[in-house]
């Protein structure tokens, strides 16, 4: 049957596939970023997921105002990247996993999460900054991506609790699938972060490492935090850490550390980064 190996969380800052794309990861101002990123890349060489179930928010260019949903997952063959007003990234194409995201998808509809089915979209920096912060810049992607995308952007949002046992479904789904597949579940976005306003620069060294403790080990506190302390401690948009619950949810009860990397600031935001393995409780 399939399984779920590991969790990967990581913020999604556009500026980093800049510097991808530049070729200005070692540079003075990035370098110690990407640094962070390097045990990471050795293993996936190492991993080899066959896919990648990817839970990120969209930023305007797959949906806008006319339809905002809260969960939508990716059930296409592929996806290009978006134009967000410079033209495209110039990275591969995201090939999806039709098979496993239907499979998914009707698990989690049955399990009573009311998700949206997309079949044809564009993937934006969301998604693709963090397949270039993992796999480097590769001639193709080397695993399938199931996109699933979650509405941090505009009010009202999925609670911390709904997100997490989303996750646990998700988990659920993946175990049920019959063929043989190593898959990973990347949650992203964050941290700390507000882009406009009078707080806008907000950065919470102290909060964002504490959230960070909250996903290793078998507490389930993370789950409970209210939208109301995330906007207070974090900014508006680190409503976006939300995302690594599901994440956090998918591996089970207990979760062990294997990596985890920290760094202010990226433009206006803090970096987190962490790789999880599910560990069997007791």
């Amino acid at each position: 049957m399939a399984r779920i190996t590991a969790g990967i969380a990581s913020s999604h800052v556009p500026l980093l596939g800049m510097a991808v794309d530049q070729g200005k990861t070692g540079d003075d101002y990035f370098g110690p970023i990407f640094a962070g990123y390097e045990w990471t890349k050795d293993f996936e060489k190492q991993e080899k997921p066959d896919v990648v179930i990817l839970v990120y928010n969209d930023h305007a260019s797959a949906f806008d105002m006319k339809i905002v949903p809260t969960f939508a997952i990716g059930c296409g063959e592929s996806y290009k990247s978006a134009d967000e007003g410079f033209g495209p990234r110039p990275v591969p194409d995201v090939e999806g996993h039709p098979d496993l995201a239907w499979h998914i998808a009707q698990s989690l509809i049955l399990d009573e999460f009311d998700m949206t089915i997309i079949n044809e979209m564009e993937v934006d920096h969301g998604l693709t900054v963090p397949l270039s912060m993992m796999f480097g810049t590769p001639d193709e992607w080397p695993a399938r991506v199931i996109p699933l995308a979650v509405n941090v952007v505009t009010y009202p949002v999925p609670s911390g609790n709904r997100c997490w046992a989303l996750g646990e479904a998700i988990g659920r789904a993946v175990e049920s699938f019959p063929e043989d597949l190593n898959v990973q579940i990347w949650g992203t976005g964050g941290m700390s972060h507000q882009l406009q306003g009078p707080r806008a620069g907000l950065l919470n060294r102290e909060w964002d490492n504490k959230f960070m403790d909250l996903l290793i080990g078998d507490t389930d506190e993370a789950r409970w935090i209210e939208h109301i302390e995330y906007i207070r401690e974090t900014g508006t948009e680190g409503i976006e850490m939300v995302m690594w619950l599901i994440m956090r949810g998918a591996l089970g009860k207990k979760t062990r550390c294997l990596h985890r990397h920290y760094h202010i600031p990226c433009s206006n935001t803090a970096i987190g980064h962490l790789v999880l393995e599910p560990k069997p409780a007791g």
